[in-house]
C-alpha cells in the first residue's frame, strides 16, 4: 500500500493512496487500518511528511564509496547517529540554514518508517516491523560538522531531515536506484544493493541498542556523490517505485 499525510482543516490527516485519489483514515495505518469516508484529489492536497518519529535513526557511511570521498575507508559496523523530531520538513517545504553555516549539502537517502515496537528482533523478521519505505534528504552543514568534530549540531538544524512525498511497501528496499538532483541536474547515483549493511541487519543492529517505536524513522546512509547547496536551489531526491521528494533551498 502506499500512505501520505496530509494537512487538513482539523489537523494532519493519514490515507491511502488509490490511483489519483487519497482515502483518509481515522488513525495512523500502523494502529490499524480504519477508512474515515473521506476521499480526496492527490493533487489538491498538502503534503506532510509520512512519519511521526519520537527519533529519527541515521546511519553513516554506509556506501563504500561515500565513506571514501569522506577521507575513510568503509566501517566495519554501522555508525549511527540521530536526528531530532525539529529536523522533519515535508515535501515542498523550505530548507534555511543559519546564517552561520557556511556549506549546507544535501544527502539523499532511503528510509524506512517502522510500523510496530522493535526491540532486539532478529533481522529474519525486520519486515514485520516496516510500515514502508520512503525517500529522505539528511541535510547537512558541513563545515559545523567539521567543526564540531561530532554531528549533532551540523546534522540537527531544524527542517534539516524532509522525508516523502509518501511510503509505501510495495517495493524490495534492496533493489532500488536512487538519484538525486540539484536544480534538475543528477549528482548522486546510487542502487540499495550496495548498501554496505543490508535493511534487515541494519534493523538487528539498532535494536539489539535502541527501541524503535511506530513512526520512527530510520535512514539508511547516502551514495556518493554528496555536495554543497545554496539559496535558490531546487534539490529531489528520487528512488524509483516511491517518487520524488523535492526542496527549495531558501
Amino acid at each position: 500500500m502506499r500512505y501520505v499525510r496530509i494537512d487538513r482543516p482539523n489537523g494532519p490527516r493519514w490515507g491511502v493512496v488509490k490511483g489519483e485519489d487519497v482515502f483518509t483514515l481515522l488513525k495512523p495505518p500502523y494502529e490499524g487500518l480504519e477508512y474515515d469516508g473521506g476521499r480526496l484529489a492527490l493533487k489538491q492536497c498538502r503534503l506532510l511528511a509520512p512519519c511521526e518519529p519520537t527519533k529519527i535513526v541515521c546511519v553513516g557511511k554506509n556506501y563504500a564509496e561515500h565513506a571514501r570521498e569522506m577521507g575513510s575507508e568503509p566501517p566495519g559496523f554501522p555508525i549511527l547517529f540521530l536526528k531530532g523530531p525539529n529536523t522533519l520538513n515535508r515535501p515542498d517545504g523550505a530548507i534555511h540554514a543559519p546564517g552561520f553555516v557556511g556549506r549546507l549539502d544535501y544527502e539523499g537517502e532511503l528510509a524506512i518508517v517502522i510500523r510496530r515496537r522493535a526491540t532486539a528482533i532478529k533481522g529474519k523478521d525486520y519486515s514485520a516491523y516496516v510500515l514502508g519505505y520512503t525517500c529522505l534528504n539528511d541535510v547537512t552543514a558541513r563545515d559545523i560538522q567539521q567543526l564540531d568534530g561530532q554531528w549533532t549540531r551540523g546534522k540537527s538544524m531544524d527542517g534539516f531531515c524532509p522525508v516523502g512525498p509518501l511510503v509505501t511497501d510495495e517495493v524490495d528496499p534492496m533493489a532500488l536506484v536512487l538519484t538525486t538532483r540539484l536544480n534538475g541536474k543528477p549528482v548522486q547515483q546510487g542502487h540499495t544493493a550496495d548498501l554496505i549493511t543490508p535493511v534487515s541487519q541494519l534493523l538487528e543492529f539498532i535494536t539489539a541498542a535502541i527501541t524503535l517505536e511506530p513512526g520512527d524513522v530510520v535512514a539508511t546512509g547516502t551514495p556518493s556523490g554528496i555536495g554543497p547547496m545554496i539559496p535558490g536551489d531546487s534539490v529531489e531526491v528520487n528512488i524509483e517505485g516511491i517518487g520524488v521528494l523535492k526542496n527549495q533551498v531558501i
